[in-house]
């Protein structure tokens, strides 16, 4: 897109989650791709998915979930903070996603979700999660596999979140820490024994030879040698910096009828 006097130009880029992410008034801490990506494909997030938000902050996460389970599946997310509640959901009305998000402004940890027996997924973004987990555990649609989420700052949250998960009857309860660590890639070349060998006999030939011509003679017969072959080789740095947080993962198992 030209600017107006001719001068210059811009790309228009389509708006997307990770864009916003990067743009995101900061009312809180927010997630960030590493941390987005890793929990949507763990806790098996598709197109009609419902899902469970407590903690909905800047809302950063929340529209990365409004584009994984669009267009027929919807989001409750929930805020602690009214002004936070009120800003946010202003910007998912701005942003076409108010058929897809619905806000409440609740204390989930007091008073719950208010909702039962619907919910496929569960992601909760709280100073004590732990206290949320038998309303969540409600949430869940009661005749399927469940999947939830506490996102924690403190290894000690987890502790306490993993007791519990464990109390109210979840499995597979594990935690894992996303951490970015970039590689540096480079080609060197591979010599065998061999050619390190002939290669110090050229050195040591050319010591001994002091006449122009005959080192322009070694210097042809080395440049038509065959260039040895390269090995891709790659290193990471010594220490690995990045804590976000601890993503705690626990499986909703469903409730078998008596009959």
């Amino acid at each position: 897109m030209p600017s107006h006097n001719g001068r210059g130009f811009m790309y228009l880029l389509h708006p997307t989650p990770e864009l916003w992410t990067h743009v995101v008034p900061h009312r809180t801490q927010i997630l960030y791709v590493a941390d987005i990506s890793y929990i949507i494909t763990y806790i098996d997030l598709k197109p009609g998915s419902v899902v469970l938000e407590s903690g909905t902050g800047s809302g950063s996460f929340s529209h990365s979930l409004a584009r994984t389970i669009a267009p027929n599946g919807h989001l409750y997310t929930f805020e602690f903070h009214e002004e936070r509640a009120k800003a946010v959901k202003k910007e998912f009305g701005e942003h076409g996603l108010s058929d897809l998000i619905t806000v409440e402004c609740r204390d989930v940890c007091k008073d719950g979700f208010g909702i039962t027996n619907i919910v496929h997924a569960v992601f909760l973004d709280l100073p004590a999660p732990w206290e949320a987990i038998s309303a969540a555990k409600e949430a869940f649609k009661q005749n399927r596999i469940g999947k939830i989420c506490c996102f924690s700052p403190c290894i000690e949250q987890v502790q306490r979140t993993c007791a519990s998960l464990n109390e109210n009857g979840f499995v597979e309860i594990k935690m894992y820490e996303c951490l970015i660590r970039e590689h540096d890639v480079k080609t060197i070349p591979v010599y065998t024994v061999s050619d390190a060998v002939n290669k110090i006999k050229v050195q040591q030939d050319k010591k001994r030879k002091r006449k122009d011509q005959n080192e322009q003679d070694d210097d042809n017969s080395s440049k038509s040698k065959q260039d040895p072959p390269n090995l891709y080789v790659t290193k990471t740095p010594n220490e690995t910096k990045g804590h976000t947080s601890y993503l705690t993962f626990a499986t909703f198992l469903p409730v078998l009828d008596d009959e």
